[in-house]
């Protein structure tokens, strides 16, 4: 039932040169994956970008500052400071992968990858690996089956992308590779002006 999930992740994490891809339902959830996972307590970041972000840091209760000297229109993707985060939402390219990373990817409207919705993570880290990918799915272990019969679960969030998306995925791929998109400049407002109430 998985086996279409497993070879986009597979087929993405190859075209991009990371040893592992973990399929999600956006990017949003992706980083938010990431940002638990190494318990992230403070961080800086970019103030020009999408306001699921800084939503995501209140979520969680992580102090974070804005940079005072961001790009205002940057390029395909930004690091999260203080983590080894990186947010590129607009970006997918072959070989892409930074050593070290965590890279969150977007496969909404106007990405290079469009499914329309879905996100992914890159990654090198086996056990932030094992764990993820669990917890992207109700921290089931998809080698189970049914899932009644798993006896422990790590805690888990909801954010599993569908089998649809991901042999839509698979099919787009292929396009990518061919046309090779260029990283999209992003102009977002500046959240420095905004207010995020409790």
């Amino acid at each position: 039932m998985f086996d279409k999930i497993l070879q986009f992740e597979q087929a993405l994490a190859e075209f991009t040169g990371a040893p592992y891809a973990i399929m999600t339902d956006c990017c949003t959830h992706a980083i938010e994956l990431c940002l638990r996972y190494d318990q992230v307590k403070h961080c800086k970041m970019q103030p020009y970008t999408y306001l699921s972000i800084p939503m995501t840091m209140h979520k969680l209760g992580i102090e974070y500052e804005y940079l005072d000297h961001a790009w205002q229109r940057w390029v395909g993707e930004y690091p999260i400071l203080e983590t080894r985060i990186w947010d590129s939402a607009r970006r997918l390219e072959q070989d892409m992968y930074r050593p070290d990373t965590l890279t969150c990817l977007s496969f909404g409207h106007g990405k290079p990858l469009h499914i329309g919705r879905g996100g992914a993570i890159l990654l090198d880290d086996v056990e932030a690996y094992d764990t993820m990918l669990a917890q992207r799915y109700d921290g089931r272990d998809l080698t189970i089956t049914p899932w009644e019969s798993q006896q422990v679960f790590r805690v888990g969030y909801h954010y599993k992308p569908t089998i649809e998306e991901a042999i839509q995925g698979l099919a787009l791929l292929e396009g990518v590779k061919t046309n090779r998109p260029k990283p999209i400049p992003v102009d977002y407002p500046d959240l420095r002006k905004i207010k995020i109430m409790p």
